[in-house]
């Protein structure tokens, strides 16, 4: 082809190409399934072995063993602390360009019994085959256990395998021996779709796909009883009250009957509340450390104000909530989630950690 009809070649610095029609304006932003789909074999191993931890809470450890010398494992997850000598499930990843075959499988298969002969491991409780696409007769082989065993074992006695040929001839019968008593049920395909959904659960998935929207659970009530989780920080607004207010607010019980103390605690412990949904929802949807960054951000802010001299601790309180709810946050991929009652509830926490006093005596913040 001349270079006069040779197509021109994108600018890598121009900007992402933007969708015509009416959606022309913005970017477009594939798919997680897309993106998976576009994954070379160790980016889709590494994708696996974040999402394999979401599947079974007794699994104490997963780890990627794709590789040369492998012995036919790519993410073992265990089921013990005796990995590979106790009960344990194989994620065999399999990311071609074409749909992964039943031929391709039953080699995976072999290797695994030949592992086992070879005394490498023991045999896996669970065999996953995880690949973004399968071929329709292999879906259909996995879900006929017994006839699939069959079909196996006859292409076992005939196969040029290197796997199998190089065995002696005592492996060998036993290879076909395991196979023979093993239930095939154990070799299951993972279906993509499911697989996108458990992913999203992890902490994992805000960093692998930044562009897809995380939904926040709705806030809790905070309950009719405190909870011994929140004694520190109300034992500081208790304090706060009495020296405002002296006998008439200084007891949780005249608290609650005060016509502005108890209005004030209720809103107090609904926004400690608050920012303890938005710290489970960063520990369940994010890496560790981002509600972190929120508590050092609103508290470099709030330690400066509340150093200033007051005459109450209740001034104190009242300047610091104010600046917490302007103080500019670090941009994460949390901030977005931060609402405004987050921020005064993130004081309680910081109040509750040791960060933060409101009253002189005991010491300032």
């Amino acid at each position: 082809m001349s270079d006069q009809t040779r197509a021109p070649q994108g600018d890598p610095a121009e900007p992402p190409l933007l969708l015509k029609g009416p959606a022309m304006q913005y970017p477009y932003v594939p798919s997680p399934k897309q993106l998976v789909f576009g994954y070379d074999p160790d980016q889709f191993e590494e994708f696996v072995k974040e999402w394999v931890p979401a599947l079974h809470p007794e699994y104490v450890r997963v780890e990627r063993q794709g590789g040369s010398g492998d012995h036919g494992i790519d993410v073992a997850a265990y089921r013990s602390a005796q990995g590979l000598e106790g009960p344990w499930d194989n994620y065999q990843c399999k990311r071609y360009k074409s749909a992964l075959n039943w031929s391709t499988a039953a080699g995976e298969i072999r290797k695994m019994f030949a592992g086992v002969v070879l005394g490498h491991f023991v045999l896996p409780t669970q065999y996953v085959f995880v690949a973004p696409q399968f071929a329709r007769l292999l879906r259909t082989a996995l879900a006929k256990p017994a006839q699939t065993r069959a079909k196996f074992l006859e292409e076992l006695a005939k196969t040029s395998d290197e796997v199998i040929t190089r065995l002696t001839a005592d492996q060998q019968q036993e290879v076909a021996q395991l196979a023979e008593q093993t239930d095939f049920a154990m070799f299951v395909p993972v279906d993509m779709d499911l697989m996108l959904e458990q992913h999203k659960t992890t902490p994992y998935w805000a960093t692998r796909f930044p562009d897809e929207p995380r939904t926040r659970p709705a806030v809790e009530l905070p309950p009719d009883e405190h909870d011994p989780e929140e004694a520190r920080y109300v034992q500081q607004l208790v304090r706060v009250y009495a020296e405002r207010w002296k006998a008439d607010a200084d007891t949780l019980e005249l608290i609650a009957q005060h016509p502005t103390a108890g209005d004030h605690m209720r809103w107090q412990r609904q926004a400690f509340y608050s920012a303890e949904s938005l710290r489970r929802f960063a520990r369940d949807a994010y890496p560790e450390g981002h509600f972190n960054a929120v508590m050092d951000d609103v508290h470099t802010m709030a330690a400066v104000v509340a150093h200033k001299r007051f005459e109450l601790g209740w001034d104190r309180l009242q300047a610091v909530l104010e600046a917490a709810c302007v103080v500019a946050l670090t941009e994460t991929l949390l901030t977005q989630y931060v609402r405004p009652l987050d921020r005064m509830g993130v004081c309680h926490h910081l109040a509750n950690n040791g960060r933060l006093k409101w009253c002189e005596e005991g010491g300032a913040a």
